[in-house]
């Protein structure tokens, strides 16, 4: 009888092990920065981030403008303005509009590739950054700029050579719905490592907005229920 009760108390223990390392592992994972789409880390610190499944971001709303950032240590004018297209959703007009500081598309679903096409004489040193939605938007201010930011997603350059475009470094990014959620997400624009701009967007669920007309993009665009 004592030899069974061991043998019995040896197997929970072994359970209990088991259970305690894959919790150690889920939160090793959920607490590592992330890096590019695709990553199975997802959200940084939850001071910095918004949760995904939150209704709207405290304090701000979806406009499709550039919010730009003067400091005297930048020159926000280095982007003049950006395109912003996806393949999901949306006319080609829409997707295809010229390079402006408002009007900018800033709605998207998970899985769709979005690309950028700047309005910047920079022939390099200008990026997008994307990370979960931060209420404190004032941190970008700051930031040194690595994929180690809490809430990272991606980052891809944004240089455009007018004169060769054949040459330019057009970003293009994706989250993949395996790895990422919808929500509210925050596009920073920076140059020679600073903050210059930032734009609030939203992804929705895949084949969320199927069927949407421009009309209905441009009501979600602008923070307008539809």
């Amino acid at each position: 009888m004592k030899k069974m009760m061991v043998i019995a108390l040896a197997i929970l223990m072994l359970v209990s092990l088991a259970a305690c390392r894959r919790a150690d592992n889920r939160n090793q994972g959920d607490s590592a920065p992330n890096g590019e789409a695709g990553s199975n880390s997802q959200i940084g610190s939850s001071s910095d981030t918004n949760h995904p499944l939150s209704p709207a971001p405290e304090g701000a709303s979806l406009t499709g403008k550039l919010n730009y950032i003067h400091r005297d240590d930048r020159d926000p004018s280095v982007l003049k303005g950006v395109t912003i297209y996806g393949n999901r959703a949306g006319s080609a007009e829409l997707n295809s509009r010229a390079p402006a500081a408002e009007g900018v598309r800033n709605v998207f679903e998970l899985n769709e590739h979005v690309g950028f096409v700047p309005d910047t004489d920079a022939e390099d040193g200008m990026q997008v950054w994307v990370f979960r939605h931060r209420d404190n938007q004032q941190s970008y201010e700051t930031a040194e700029f690595s994929e180690q930011m809490p809430g990272f997603v991606n980052s891809s350059e944004l240089s455009f050579d007018k004169d060769e475009p054949e040459n330019s470094k057009l970003g293009e990014f994706y989250l993949d719905p395996e790895d990422w959620d919808a929500g509210y997400y925050d596009f920073v624009f920076v140059y020679d490592g600073k903050a210059v701009a930032t734009l609030l967007t939203r992804f929705y669920n895949m084949d969320e907005l199927a069927g949407k007309s421009d009309d209905d993009l441009e009501a979600l665009m602008r923070g307008r229920t539809i």
